[in-house]
Formats: C-alpha cells, structure tokens, sequence
C-alpha cells in the first residue's frame, strides 16, 4: 500500500439515533472470496460503513472480512438488505439468516431491497424491521429503491419513518425530486453507484475542470459533489490506492458554481429502480 490512511469519514445522525458514516464500501458484485479481501482492506483503510446485500451472495466473506479488517465491531457499520423472496412472514428469519452469515449479532442498518409493488408486502415487511430494530437487533431501518409514494405509503400505515432510502444517483441522475421528498421526510439519501457505471462521468468538462482546480481526481470530485449536498455515496473499488482516494474527499470543498455546473450533467435518464431487476 503506497499513500496515508485519510482519516475516518464524518457521520451523520440517523433520525433513530444511529451514527452513520458519510461515505462507506459498497460491495456488488464481489463474491465470498473477493468480498472477503476487499473489506478487510477497506477497514485498514479507514473504511467503517460497509454495504452488503443477501442478494449478493458474499454476506459470509463480507463477515470474513469485518472480522479480518482489524477494527472492533462497535467501530463498524454494517449493512445489509433482504430480498424480494423474504419478504411478508420470512423477514425476521432473513435478519437473522444475515446476522449468521455475517457472524454478528446485530445490523446497524437494514434495508430492503426492493418494494416489489406486484407482491405488496413491503407494509409488512417494514413493520417487522420497525420491531426488530424496537429489540435491539438493528440499530436503524429503511428502504432501497422506494419512490416517493412507497415511503408515504409504509409511514402512514406503519408511523415509522425509514432512517435511509439507498437509490441510484449520480450527476447523471441527480434524482431532486426524491431527495427533496427524502429531506422533507427527515431520510437520509444513500447513494449507489454514485461514480455512475462505465466512468464516462469522469470525462465530463465540469468534472475535469474542477479535478484539476482543486488538485484532485474526477473521482474524488464527483464523490464530494455528493457529500457536499448530504448523499452518502457508497463507492466500491477493488484497489487499494483507489479506496483511499475515494474515502479522502473531506478535506475541501466544491463552490456553488461547480456544485451546479456538474449537477448540470443530469440527463433525466431512467434509474435501475425503475425496473422489475434490482442487481446493485
């Protein structure tokens, strides 16, 4: 490893009272083996949020990895989702199902996945998450890929507001409705695939012309665009020196002008939410 450790990423207070991180380690669409190294090196790198998923399919190396990554596990904060299958009556079997495989005895955050409109049984589902997290089992509760009518739907019925939404979102989908909705409502905006998904971003002029003005790389950049607004990105990278760079993006500030100027790049494109395959 070449380069200093930045230091730990600042959190943000969840409305149930969890401290998240600002910035933490997504890992789609690594498997057991991968996911195992690849979180253990992101806690050596400074890395405490860690995002995974039972959809995933690398939850056992993900808990590998938290327990290889050399920080005690109240120093971590870690993630997890269900799928659509688990829904309804197999939610809390699923919790624990996750707990096993990530070998912890609590989540910090869980989430599901996908509100799978068709099966409607996302109501119940959250309210299973609302008792466990009244248990002590998870720490904070939310949602993944919900629209604005899904969140006021589950509150209304359940009279607990989700802690987070994670969505796609990136300058080229800068979703302001939803997270306009999100504020109102007191959520927090997760972001997945925050650094888009082929890398063309970084090519964009906004985002060149302020790596360059501020000494950074477009990477570092675009994720600052998020943070700076009150996103929680959760990039994902395989190398080491690229972990630290992307975890060290709170040490300056983007001006209005190029906050603006990339958020410009939103081309209204459909997000992966939108479809009936959540693969994230």
């Amino acid at each position: 490893m070449t380069g200093p450790i930045p230091p730990l990423a600042p959190t943000v207070r969840l409305r149930h009272g969890a401290e998240m991180p600002r910035l933490g380690f997504g890992t789609y669409p690594l498997d057991d083996t991968e996911a195992e190294h690849a979180v253990a090196t992101a806690i050596e790198n400074g890395y405490r949020l860690i995002d995974t998923a039972a959809l995933y399919g690398n939850e056992i190396g993900v808990g590998r990895g938290l327990r290889g990554g050399g920080v005690a596990r109240d120093e971590l904060f870690v993630t997890s989702k269900l799928t659509k299958e688990q829904q309804g009556t197999g939610t809390r079997r699923a919790v624990e199902e996750s707990c096993a495989r990530l070998g912890t005895d609590h989540l910090d955050l869980y989430l599901i996945h996908w509100p799978d409109p068709a099966q409607d049984a996302y109501v119940e589902t959250f309210r299973t998450l609302a008792d466990l997290m009244g248990e002590g089992t998870l720490k904070a509760v939310g949602v993944s890929n919900f629209k604005p009518h899904h969140l006021d739907r589950i509150i209304e019925t359940t009279g607990v507001v989700p802690d987070v939404n994670q969505i796609q979102l990136s300058p080229y989908h800068t979703r302001d409705g939803v997270r306009a909705h999100h504020e109102k409502l007191g959520i927090v905006t997760e972001a997945w695939s925050p650094l888009g998904r082929d890398g063309t971003v970084f090519a964009e002029e906004p985002v060149r012309r302020a790596a360059e003005r501020h000494g950074r790389t477009p990477a570092q950049i675009v994720l600052r665009w998020h943070v700076q607004q009150g996103i929680v990105p959760v990039p994902k990278s395989g190398h080491s020196e690229r972990m630290r760079e992307n975890l060290d993006v709170f040490g300056f500030e983007l001006t209005g002008a190029e906050l603006d100027e990339i958020s410009g790049l939103d081309r209204g494109e459909a997000s992966a939410d939108d479809s009936d395959v959540i693969a994230h």
